[in-house]
């Protein structure tokens, strides 16, 4: 997975939005969500839950929950609705979207039949898009300082 997957999907939700917006763009508003120090703990606590559910190394009734993404355990959706929430509704309502679509990656991540544990990554990616969809929704004014110098 690359910033390119994820900027894909912020394209996808704010093209109607964002007049000029692009790969470069997205890439610049996602960088914005991951330098944020709770978007980094969020990222690092998941994936490391995941990680350690690949191993099979949680505890029962954890280590079943995770490997069978069970549908009522939600931990996975409220964590990537509090780093998503660092932007504001917007960003919210965009994860709500755009987690229910599995859009672009989110697909690829939530296949089971992988045999990969993405119980965490897949909602924290659909989160860290919609942040960025909410960075760029709250900075008008930079975005367009940003398009326009692109645009040189």
């Amino acid at each position: 997975m690359h910033l390119k997957d994820i900027a894909e999907i912020v394209i996808f939700l704010e093209k109607d939005y964002v007049d000029g917006l692009d790969e470069e763009l997205a890439i610049h508003a996602i960088n914005k969500v991951l330098h944020k120090r709770e978007a980094q703990n969020a990222i690092m606590t998941g994936i490391e839950l995941d990680v350690l559910a690949e191993k099979g190394l949680l505890s029962s009734p954890m280590q079943r929950i995770m490997e069978t993404d069970e549908s009522t355990y939600g931990i996975d959706e409220n964590m990537a609705i509090t780093l998503a929430s660092l932007y504001g509704s917007v960003s919210v309502t965009n994860y709500g979207y755009v987690d229910k679509l599995k859009h672009g990656i989110l697909s690829k991540l939530n296949d089971k039949s992988t045999g990969k544990i993405n119980v965490f990554l897949d909602d924290l990616v659909g989160a860290i898009a919609a942040a960025a969809c909410g960075w760029l929704a709250h900075n008008e004014e930079a975005v367009q300082e940003l398009l326009s110098n692109e645009a040189k």
